[in-house]
């Protein structure tokens, strides 16, 4: 009976301390955590979905938009909503072929800045052939390469950013090896036949209004509002801009006309 209760006591306190633990480590991690509206905040699941084959196979999506894979391809990424987008043109629009969970991604909200930070970037990127890597650790790996000039104008480094499969980071976009499957072909596809880079435009969230506007004390409000320029275009006309940068600016343009959407 004695020897009960001992282990008894025993398994409390160390439930206890795991508790306590737990709990400190989650205090330390939030209070690096770039600080986001009550109201936008979500819990952060890894979706079952990213484990699994995916429940409508890309193939289904190409014969039910009558697009053939190889199209002409656009990507946009939403951080804190953890969904890659896969958009892909037909006619002189951009139709989005699926919407898939991110299983995860590091860091917080905001660009990244230096080497070794474990940020996930923001900003605007693009696939070319050299960002195929059939030979990845990580399944199969597509390079977004970051950084880009913008990212180059602002003094931040770091290389090797990708969109891979399993579901780890150290930076990168990891989005399980099924769904990375459909994406990397479909990127592939889409380089043999022509198209000489993919666009990735990377956000922290969708770029309403509303979101932003929770976001006007954020440090990185200016920078933010800046890419909303672009998403802004491509929502109201879903044909990507052209994305330049001018100085400590991204610059987005249609047929060489600056786009000044949200500009003040």
């Amino acid at each position: 009976m004695q020897k009960i209760f001992t282990l008894a006591i025993m398994i409390l306190l160390f439930s206890t301390g795991c508790t306590s633990a737990f709990n400190q480590t989650k205090s330390a991690a939030q209070s690096q955590r770039v600080a986001e509206p009550e109201t936008l905040r979500k819990k952060k699941h890894l979706p079952r979905v990213c484990f699994q084959p995916n429940a409508i196979a890309i193939e289904t999506r190409l014969k039910t938009l009558r697009i053939k894979a190889g199209a002409p391809l656009y990507i946009r990424i939403f951080k804190r909503e953890k969904i890659l987008e896969l958009w892909a043109k037909k006619g002189k629009r951009y139709h989005m072929l699926k919407s898939y969970p991110i299983c995860r991604y590091s860091g917080y909200l905001g660009p990244k800045l230096r080497s070794g930070d474990r940020q996930a970037p923001e900003g605007i990127y693009a696939l070319t052939p050299a960002s195929l890597n059939p030979n990845s650790h990580y399944h199969l790996a597509l390079n977004i390469n970051y950084p880009n000039r913008y990212d180059r104008n602002h003094h931040r480094d770091g290389d090797l950013i990708m969109i891979h499969g399993k579901c780890s980071s150290s930076g990168c976009f990891a989005m399980g090896n099924s769904q990375i499957e459909e994406i990397y072909h479909m990127v592939e596809a889409a380089l043999k036949q022509g198209q000489k880079f993919i666009y990735v435009a990377i956000y922290p969230f969708r770029m309403s209004e509303k979101n932003l506007d929770a976001f006007r004390r954020s440090h990185w409000y200016p920078f933010w509002k800046n890419l909303q320029s672009g998403y802004l275009h491509f929502e109201q006309t879903h044909i990507p801009p052209f994305a330049g940068v001018k100085g400590a600016r991204y610059i987005f343009q249609k047929r060489g006309r600056d786009l000044n959407l949200t500009q003040n």
